[in-house]
């Protein structure tokens, strides 16, 4: 939902004001799932995001089992952009509740850090 205060009608206005397009977010037809892994593959015209949920239970098994429920197909172009937020959004949390590290998270299984 967007709150329309008058603080943000001003800075709306700014905005017009300045060129930029406003964006109005439609999210009436908007799906919601959970994924805690994810893969990417990539071709020179598009990168494939998968997503998934993990469905072992025990992190020592020698095979993770992962229900894919989401596919993303992003031109390199969108690729970079959801980079470059992603990039800013983890850094500004890792501000506020500290740095992550992912290199020895015993849920991340072999496909879960991505390919190329």
């Amino acid at each position: 939902m967007i709150d329309d205060t008058p603080q943000d009608e001003q800075a709306k206005a700014k905005e017009t004001e300045k060129g930029t397009p406003k964006v109005v977010w439609d999210d009436s037809a908007m799906n919601m799932s959970y994924a805690n892994v994810v893969n990417v593959t990539s071709t020179r015209e598009e990168m494939t995001l998968f997503f998934g949920t993990n469905q072992t239970w025990n992190a020592r098994e020698s095979e993770f089992k992962v229900k894919l429920h989401d596919r993303i197909i992003l031109s390199p172009f969108a690729a970079k952009r959801l980079l470059t937020l992603l990039t800013a959004v983890v850094g500004e949390y890792e501000k506020r509740y500290g740095h992550l590290d992912i290199s020895n998270d015993p849920r991340q299984g072999p496909s879960a850090t991505g390919s190329h």
